[in-house]
């Protein structure tokens, strides 16, 4: 009786880290950054969860703030807004300085591709668009935390516009990334985000505005 025995399972193959240099986009199919199933779906969702969630937390935090009477109209406004321009600094600070990070170890490249250079490898992956709806529940407390110790009931507001911030900047990401850009002025956004994605990754971080781009330098040279 031959009792060799046979594998039941395939190996899985987990996509090879690649440091950004080496990194060439492709337009169809998706990388598997995990070998355990769980970890790997964790990884994958639908654009809808973490607007939801956002638009809520931004909803229910404003709500709470004027209704409990912690926030005034006037104040909760300049609140919002002030946290929505909070929003848009720490988006392009991240984007540019921990999603582009210097890869010098592997454990820096390992890091920086599972952030983020699997999204300039696979660009037109719609379910790596953003973060999975536990990561987001993660993220909204521990920012209700912050911004609660931090500015007392003025975090009410404050929060509302970060995460109303957060919640656009998806938003605009998943459009560019997933439709064909518009006939009319909104297509500078896709005109924007596509020079850092196939010209140059040293330029335009701004997504949801280019606000900063224009103040810090990084905005891509008009053709002459």
């Amino acid at each position: 009786m031959n009792t060799t025995s046979e594998p039941l399972e395939t190996d899985v193959k987990v996509t090879a880290v690649k440091t950004p240099d080496a990194i060439k986009p492709k337009h169809k199919g998706s990388a598997r950054l995990f070998e355990n199933p769980v970890l790997e779906r964790l990884t994958h969702t639908h654009i809808a969860a973490p607007l939801s969630i956002f638009f809520a937390v931004a909803g229910v935090s404003l709500y709470y703030g004027l209704s409990r009477g912690l926030l005034t109209g006037l104040s909760a406004f300049g609140l919002f807004l002030a946290g929505w321009l909070l929003f848009t600094l720490a988006e392009y600070l991240m984007h540019r300085f921990v999603y582009h990070m210097n890869t010098d170890t592997p454990r820096k490249a390992k890091f920086q591709y599972t952030m983020h250079g699997v999204h300039h490898e696979f660009p037109k992956d719609e379910t790596r668009l953003a973060m999975p709806p536990i990561l987001t529940v993660f993220v909204t407390s521990l920012l209700f935390f912050i911004f609660r110790f931090t500015f007392g009931n003025a975090g009410f507001g404050i929060l509302a516009g970060f995460v109303f911030g957060y919640a656009l900047y998806l938003f605009v990401h998943y459009a560019i990334h997933v439709y064909a850009p518009p006939k009319n002025f909104l297509k500078f956004w896709w005109h924007h985000h596509a020079q850092h994605h196939y010209r140059q990754d040293e330029i335009a971080f701004g997504v949801s505005t280019t606000i900063w781009d224009h103040i810090i330098g990084t905005m891509p040279e008009k053709k002459r």
